[in-house]
């Protein structure tokens, strides 16, 4: 079974997190969803993109056909995965705006979103940040995104067992497990993707 995972493609995935805070419990999931990928999931590798240096959108800053280097450089990253983790936390019942504002520059012309699979974890109290997923997957239409639909992850983060250490990482081992789950379904979803793209070509 070892050797069979081996085989499967590697998959490059970047990760998306709408807090900027530095013990961000949203930016914790990605920490360890990176270490999943690392030691637990074969094929499957994840970079983190920073968006707190992204300026704020306005179409002035995009110079004969070029955007600013750092969006430039954003934009790259995106456009060179395979597929997208996005980690949101809910500000008043929607997206943050440092996840809008990155979303805008990487769908400015060419879309740079298209075509790729797609997966939403939060973290927050209420519902978990569950809105904010529903609004990111209506974004996501736009953007020719395909989110799994399944399983979901909306983490109550403030209900008992604790969940994050004063650092914002993850320490519930139950989960951690949910949250590979989600990876190991994005995985199968992107190579789904691929293998029909290569089947169409």
């Amino acid at each position: 079974m070892a050797a069979v995972e081996a085989l499967k493609p590697a998959i490059k995935v970047v990760a998306l997190c709408g807090s900027l805070r530095k013990a961000s419990f949203n930016r914790g999931l990605v920490r360890s969803a990176m270490k999943l990928c690392k030691d637990s999931i074969p094929g499957m590798e994840m970079e983190y993109i920073d968006i707190a240096p992204l300026p704020m959108l306005n179409t002035d800053l995009e110079v004969n056909g070029k955007f600013p280097p750092v969006v430039e450089s954003f934009r790259q990253k995106i456009q060179e995965a395979d597929s997208i983790l996005f980690a949101s936390p809910e500000y008043n019942y929607s997206v943050t705006a440092p996840l809008k504002n990155a979303i805008d520059w990487a769908s400015r012309p060419p879309n740079v979103f298209a075509d790729k699979a797609a997966a939403l974890v939060s973290a927050g109290g209420g519902a978990g940040g569950g809105r904010s997923q529903y609004h990111i997957r209506q974004i996501g239409v736009f953007l020719d995104l395909h989110f799994i639909n399944k399983p979901e992850f909306l983490l109550r983060a403030f209900e008992p067992p604790l969940k994050f250490d004063g650092d914002g990482n993850l320490i519930d081992p139950e989960t951690e497990e949910k949250l590979k789950n989600v990876l190991l379904a994005l995985q199968a979803f992107t190579l789904r993707l691929q293998h029909k793209r290569l089947a169409s070509g």
